[in-house]
């Protein structure tokens, strides 16, 4: 999500967005715009590229007018500006023009860091837009976009959003405000499933979840599902992989609250209550041996194998019986 900087007033003279994620810029502009629109209607919005603003028009744009009509002057790609346009752009900072509204995007970095720091001494408004490349940020993206509405959903369904949609915020935003808009009440784990698990990251993960909880016959069926709707085979066995090594850690792991073991282990809190009620039936060398069929599988849908689903088959049994092996004689 986006974090802002404690003038928080979207109407300020000089709001300024950093960042890579484009839907936060977007979201950025939009705030100040719906301001800008709330406080006159007439706002006169001017959106324009580095190649748009050259030297001179600011100060056409900033101009007084006859109307002395509020404008809302977005730049975007900022650090791309030529060096005149810097210069323009940097003495308009010392003097902002009343009723006009100027919103600079930047990319952060070194490129452009004059025109940066200059906005952050005139006291800019500042908007953090970073790219979020940590599924920790995704996860804790898809927590504020529910809060945002209002609306309630369980750690499972955020977990199982971000793994059925991916890395894509805007997909994200999209899903959840489909999710608000069809399904009343909390929304869990099970409504996330009905509406994306077509999607390849759920399916692989399904696969994997019945797998390492011994459930052989829906585990198969999960993988032919998955198979059949063009789920790449390399996503199955990562999912695979994962499932197995995250029972590994936690079996070896001291005993404690499921916070302590998430920071010890990397795992958000809900997911270590889940792997302990899979982990039920592992041995140490139940585990050796799951990890060993992930290998066989892994190398056989990377070419070392002629058929990649009978390789993932014999995987997810060999899974699945490791899962029970505490017991068996």
């Amino acid at each position: 999500m986006a974090r802002k900087s404690a003038t928080d007033d979207p109407l300020a003279p000089v709001t300024l967005a950093v960042g890579q994620e484009e839907l936060l810029l977007d979201r950025a502009v939009r705030e100040v715009v719906v301001a800008a629109r709330a406080a006159d209607a007439d706002t006169d919005v001017r959106d324009l590229t580095p190649e748009q603003l050259q030297p001179g028009t600011l100060a056409e744009l900033t101009s007084p007018s006859l109307f002395a009509e509020r404008k809302v002057v977005v730049v975007r790609n900022a650090q791309d500006l030529s060096a005149d346009t810097i210069k323009d752009v940097t003495a308009y900072l010392g003097s902002p023009a009343e009723e006009i509204t100027l919103v600079l995007l930047h990319a952060g970095g070194v490129k452009g860091k004059k025109l940066l720091d200059a906005a952050r001494k005139a006291g800019a408004r500042e908007v953090a837009c970073p790219k979020m490349t940590k599924p920790a940020d995704r996860l804790a993206f898809v927590r504020s976009e529910f809060r945002a509405t209002g609306r309630s959903a369980t750690p499972e369904a955020c977990q199982a959003l971000v793994d059925a949609i991916g890395s894509d915020l805007r997909e994200l935003a999209s899903a959840v405000s489909q999710l608000v808009a069809d399904v009343e009440g909390t929304i869990d784990e099970a409504v996330v499933g009905r509406y994306y698990t077509g999607r390849a990251e759920a399916s692989s993960f399904t696969v994997a979840d019945r797998a390492v909880e011994g459930r052989a016959a829906e585990a198969l069926e999960a993988l032919r599902w998955s198979l059949a709707t063009g789920v790449a085979p390399v996503m199955i066995t990562s999912a695979l992989a994962q499932g197995v090594r995250a029972i590994g850690k936690l079996s070896s792991a001291r005993g404690g609250r499921p916070a302590d073991l998430a920071r010890e282990l990397g795992m958000p809190p809900w997911k270590i209550d889940r792997v302990r009620q899979q982990m039920r039936g592992w041995t140490p060398d139940g585990v050796a041996v799951a990890l060993q069929a992930v290998a066989e599988a892994d190398a056989g849908v990377k070419g070392g194998g002629d058929d990649p689903g009978y390789a993932l088959e014999k995987a997810v049994v060999a899974i699945a019986r490791a899962a029970r092996s505490r017991g068996r004689t």
